[in-house]
């Protein structure tokens, strides 16, 4: 007679094809109950799995019957339960999700949550993110005056739940990092639109932040910069006073470097320094006002355009002489013109005045008497 094989729970276990669950596995099942605390789930073969509220997610609303994925958070609870998280799986699908779209440098939308001085606070697929401010387009760049922190963030937080392209810059499961870029979703449309313009080009753009050096120009997506330096044909000390934050603008196209043009507003108007200075010649003696004191000179405005400089050495036969000591500011003395740089826009003045010369009278000889003579013969 045959004898009848014991089988053990760990024989039925092995010959079963019902793999035993292990933490982390991604398996799927039907809602059983929804409670206000937890979430039961029929695995089938697998027993039955407990879902806490914490890792339900939020704004889900789930019924008795529906299929829901989970990830194994423990295999087997006292009670013979598995315990399951659906945020858990939900950010595991995520992380494949956006690896994916990473590789395939795919230009996604994005609706910021909230915002630091540092950038944009997003959150997608279950996975919170980060678009840095460096990584903002030109167009949502926060540019403000002096950095100031708060100004900044103020500009960010505009931004919070608005729609955004952008690229995935950075994924990283391991390090829980995800980083965005909508400068790089814009990058090859951005590479078109260089190609079509060229240096002397007049665009046409909306003034996005005024600094101390200058001014910001957002040209249809492209970032330019006005600096002090062509923003009038006078000297400029304070861009505000001259371009406000808001403001459309007309300019030139002076330079074009990798990522930002170089443009000039005072190109576009005639430069008034050759009307006003084409009548001046070297030689001429003119008056002018004294608008700065350096220690290598003072600048002399000789018209509302036309600016001279009056070297140290053109001051004084004194060559330790000191500028502020001879000149006070808006002061109006006379100079001579000394040379005339059209091409530099450059005049230079002294203040030198050489000593006329003195022309000596003639001295008429006196006549010579008998008696001069006698004495002459004598002596």
């Amino acid at each position: 007679m045959p004898k009848t094989a014991t089988l053990t729970m760990d024989d039925l276990l092995a010959s079963s094809e019902i793999a035993q669950l292990k933490t982390g596995d991604v398996v799927e099942g039907t809602i059983k109950s929804v409670r206000k605390h937890e979430l039961w789930v029929d695995l089938g073969a697998n027993g039955l799995g407990v879902v806490m509220r914490r890792e339900i997610g939020h704004g889900q609303k789930l019924e008795e019957g529906e299929k829901v994925t989970t990830s194994v958070v423990d295999p087997e609870l006292d009670d013979g339960t598995v315990l399951l998280s659906m945020k858990r799986a939900a950010k595991d699908r995520g992380w494949d999700e956006l690896q994916n779209v990473f590789e395939s440098q795919e230009i996604i939308e994005i609706m910021p949550y909230d915002a630091n001085r540092g950038g944009l606070l997003v959150e997608m697929e279950g996975i919170r993110g980060f678009l840095p401010v460096s990584q903002l387009a030109a167009g949502h760049y926060p540019r403000v005056s002096g950095a100031d922190k708060d100004e900044i963030l103020q500009k960010l937080n505009s931004l919070v739940n608005k729609s955004l392209r952008v690229r995935i810059l950075d994924v990283s499961r391991k390090d829980n990092k995800l980083i965005f870029s909508e400068k790089e979703a814009i990058k090859d449309d951005m590479q078109n639109r260089f190609s079509s313009l060229k240096v002397g080009d007049e665009v046409e753009g909306v003034v996005t932040g005024v600094i101390d050096f200058g001014a910001f120009v957002n040209v249809d997506g492209i970032e330019g910069l006005i600096h002090i330096s062509e923003i009038s044909w006078e000297r400029v000390d304070d861009p505000s006073e001259y371009i406000k934050t808001g403001q459309s603008v007309k300019a030139k196209i002076i330079a074009i470097d990798k990522d930002r043009l170089s443009l000039s507003l005072k190109q576009m108007t005639e430069d008034p320094w050759l009307h006003e200075a084409k009548d001046l010649k070297k030689g001429d003696h003119v008056e002018g006002k004294v608008t700065r004191i350096t220690p290598f000179g003072a600048f002399v405005q000789l018209s509302p355009a036309v600016e001279a400089l009056v070297h140290v050495s053109e001051m004084s036969d004194d060559d330790s002489v000191d500028p502020e000591k001879i000149f006070q500011l808006n002061e109006k003395k006379k100079f001579k013109i000394i040379d005339i740089d059209s091409e530099a826009r450059k005049i230079a003045l002294s203040l030198k005045t050489k000593p006329a010369v003195v022309k000596k009278k003639p001295v008429k000889a006196k006549a010579t008497t008998k008696k001069d003579s006698a004495k002459d013969v004598k002596a």
